[in-house]
């Protein structure tokens, strides 16, 4: 199991302070910096789970503020523009200018254990939205964690998968690592699924912003 974030997904994701609407064109303002993202996976050896972790850091410019409508034109690294919608809940909206950037950062982390079958775990999501106070500088903070869990209904020792079994009937075989001892697990253990996400929203002066 992989952990894959897209750029437009995050964008997506890390502007649900800021309502994105549709593509309007291309400017000559030049773009930000391209995303940068970082993946990695850390386990102890011979204990089956793990934990994904995943950071893109993206960068989103603003090109023009109409101030009466609450609307913001962003710019991507690609050089395509946004048409944004501000909601209210954004106090600080009027400290934004033209040739701002808005930096995102998003953080998803999967964590995943193995326990014996009948193991009591609550599935379910929890989340959280902080907004930056009037007066500081803009941005916000998103966090939102969901459990799934899921039942192992067969081993292939021989391919070294398991498939699993979740709770609105779907099914799915995943590969097993290979310092792990099939031998040692059997059909009925419970594998759980905790993932977090964490969208941190902040707006940056540049050079250009008072020009």
């Amino acid at each position: 199991m992989n952990i894959k974030l897209s750029r437009s997904a995050m964008l997506r994701g890390g502007l649900v302070l800021l309502l994105v609407g549709s593509i309007t064109g291309c400017s000559t303002t030049t773009p930000p910096p391209p995303a940068e993202e970082n993946v990695s996976f850390a386990y102890e050896e011979g204990v089956a789970g793990g934990v994904f972790v995943g950071t893109v850091e993206m960068k989103v410019k603003i090109v023009a503020v109409d101030t009466a409508k609450r609307k913001l034109t962003l710019m991507d690294a690609n050089g395509d523009e946004f048409t944004t919608k501000v909601g209210p809940g954004v106090v600080n909206f009027d400290q934004v200018q033209a040739n701002d950037m808005i930096d995102i950062i998003v953080t998803e982390e999967l964590v995943i254990s193995v326990s014996a079958e009948g193991t009591a775990v609550e599935e379910g999501s929890a989340g959280l939205v902080a907004l930056a106070p009037k007066g500081a500088k803009p941005g916000g903070l998103i966090v939102g964690t969901i459990v799934v869990t899921a039942k192992v209904v067969a081993i292939d020792e021989t391919n070294r998968t398991a498939t699993l079994e979740f709770k609105d009937g779907t099914s799915k075989i995943i590969p097993v690592r290979k310092d792990l001892d099939l031998s040692q697990h059997k059909t009925g253990e419970q594998v759980v699924f905790q993932i977090t996400e964490m969208i941190a929203i902040s707006v940056e002066k540049t050079e250009e912003s008072n020009k």
